[in-house]
């Protein structure tokens, strides 16, 4: 397959080394508007002149332009009738995104959206252990970072725990209510699900780095880290054990063995294989849709 790559910047970077390392991809084109930024990617991709040179050579394309050029670019490879993968979010407007489903409908095209973080394996293993959520604590902290100007951290970064929240722990509901609290680059929400308690906390402040998950349920309690892809579960014992005036409660931990790998290996390669099987991207642009308007609640809460 042709696969080409348009914005060539830290995310478009990362998009052209996958694909070269991809089988199935025979040629692979970038384009981006500063033409250093795609003399970067020269090593590994034919350098393009314009986003039609591009669109005319390849079967489908990465769009990692700034967010709000995705609707723009967006528009112009769906009416050229190339398959896309876009980056997160899908736009920069609820309004945009409406009229890019739109213009997505009927037409027989793969259309993605690039939630990174769905693509982690221990996501799948979140899918599988987690039953019957009853608190959620999600933490997303990032050093700030000039890559990023046209979003504040809950569509740059709590956005990935949405789609989580949203799409694996809690598919398919409408019974939420969200209070939240921030500033553009540090926000903290709480999501109500019936009886079930979600806390999600984002920052572009802090000093360290760190992603990770707490999940109680009855009887068991489930920690990660989506970084280092570790999961443990930690189990009440049947009994306590009595100890002269003490209760002494040992817990059972179990660590989950997960097969690490890149997230974006994983979701590219399964880009392709929906383009190649006309299949449904697992991240779908009606998601996608939906993770912007709950960013939307949350961002009612900013100052």
């Amino acid at each position: 397959m042709d696969v080409g790559v348009i914005g060539i910047g830290s995310m478009g970077r990362n998009h052209v080394r996958v694909y070269s390392e991809l089988k199935g991809v025979e040629n692979l084109y970038v384009y981006d508007s500063v033409e250093k930024n795609a003399e970067a990617a020269r090593e590994f991709a034919t350098i393009c002149h314009s986003i039609d040179e591009l669109l005319d050579a390849s079967e489908a394309v990465s769009i990692c332009v700034p967010t709000r050029y995705h609707y723009d670019v967006a528009m112009r490879v769906i009416e050229a009738g190339v398959h896309c993968l876009i980056e997160k979010p899908m736009t920069l407007t609820l309004d945009e995104a409406e009229r890019l489903l739109s213009a997505i409908r009927g037409r027989d095209l793969v259309v993605g959206v690039g939630h990174i973080e769905r693509f982690n394996p221990i996501v799948t293993e979140i899918k599988r252990i987690i039953k019957s959520p009853a608190y959620v604590e999600i933490k997303r902290h990032n050093p700030g970072s000039s890559r990023i100007t046209d979003s504040s951290v809950v569509e740059d970064l709590m956005i990935h725990d949405i789609d989580i929240v949203f799409n694996v722990l809690f598919p398919g509901r409408e019974d939420y209510t969200i209070s939240s609290a921030g500033t553009r680059n540090v926000c903290e929400a709480l999501i109500r699900f019936d009886s079930s308690i979600v806390s999600l906390s984002a920052s572009r402040l802090s000093s360290k780095k760190f992603r990770t998950f707490y999940v109680e349920e009855e009887g068991v309690t489930t920690e990660g880290d989506f970084m280092t892809q570790e999961v443990y579960i930690y189990r009440k014992p049947d009994k306590y054990l009595k100890e002269g005036e003490r209760y002494l409660q040992e817990n059972i931990i179990e660590k989950v063995l997960v097969s690490k790998v890149e997230p974006l290996k994983v979701e590219l390669r399964a880009f392709l294989d929906a383009v190649r099987g006309r299949q449904e991207f697992p991240v779908t642009p009606e998601q996608a849709f939906r993770n912007m308007k709950v960013c939307a609640e949350i961002s009612r809460g900013l100052v």
